[in-house]
């Protein structure tokens, strides 16, 4: 890394409480020559509420200007400038702007850290009660009931903990297709303004949140969803196995496939998956 180049600085923002702020994040706001706001309206607030002035300039930096964005702020990097990246809350790039910037500082030879603090996702899977060994973490699915359905379809034998966000006003129509996808019984957390005043965590199975959800639910919304169970997800080597006794009873490929995934009840993009993984063992 060139000396002269500045860094690009991620910088976690708070889920709801000012005070959990980090001594750092509050220094990097007052001393940044350059800072990327999601919203620089509620950066002013921010800083209001921890005493910091910015010294820096301030660029708007939100997903409609992301990619013209991006060049300015390599050039200020390139010029010796650091440029910190902060968003609504939690943590730059994740589900936020902040990806394009990363990979092109990375392509110029620039230096990327991060302002470690609070998150959404880890937060919620702390809290939910499910496993949290391993998780994957979805983000935002499509909006259209139809494609969200589709999106859904290839986790439903995923055995870790999924972690998902959505949006208030879609929050009955996601859990009514998980429902309809994941089955009624898979437990789950609904996630509601973490870490806020009017914070609340709703955990029990799919069909018992759906049910609440119908309801008026306001607030930003991170969804925690268990893993398929053993019985839930068949074993990758039997699905193979079967594919392959249903090919040698003269079945296509392709025939065989859709017969197993729909006497396992899973996707056939799972049983697809496992055919190519036996193949390659």
């Amino acid at each position: 890394m060139d000396a002269a180049t500045g860094r690009v600085l991620l910088a976690a923002t708070p889920l709801g409480r000012p005070d959990d702020a980090s001594a750092r994040l509050r220094e990097a706001l007052a001393t940044a020559p350059v800072i990327a706001a999601e919203d620089t309206r509620r950066l002013r607030r921010l800083c209001a509420d921890l005493d910091v002035t910015p010294s820096g300039r301030v660029i708007s930096f939100f997903d409609a200007n992301e990619a013209s964005r991006v060049p300015q702020l390599v050039e200020a990097l390139l010029d010796g400038d650091d440029v910190l990246v902060v968003t609504d809350a939690g943590m730059p790039s994740v589900s936020d702007p902040g990806y394009r910037l990363v990979v092109a500082a990375i392509e110029a030879g620039v230096s990327v850290t991060s302002l470690p603090g609070p998150s959404a996702v880890t937060t919620a899977l702390a809290v939910s009660g499910l496993p949290v060994d391993r998780f994957c973490f979805e983000g935002f699915l499509p909006r259209k009931g139809g494609e969200r359905r589709a999106a859904l379809a290839p986790l439903a034998a995923e055995r870790r903990t999924l972690v998902f966000f959505e949006a208030p006003h879609r929050l009955a129509a996601m859990l009514t297709d998980l429902v309809a996808v994941f089955g009624a019984e898979r437990r789950a957390a609904v996630c509601r303004e973490l870490t806020k005043t009017y914070e609340e965590i709703r955990r029990g199975p799919l069909g018992e949140l759906a049910e609440w959800s119908a309801g008026d639910v306001r607030g930003e919304i991170t969804l925690v969803v268990a893993g398929a169970d053993a019985a839930e997800a068949p074993d990758s080597a039997d699905l193979a196995a079967e594919v392959a006794a249903r090919e040698g009873a003269g079945e296509t490929r392709k025939d065989a496939i859709a017969a197993v995934a729909r006497h396992r009840n899973v996707p056939k993009r799972v049983v697809f998956d496992a055919v190519v993984m036996a193949k390659r063992a």
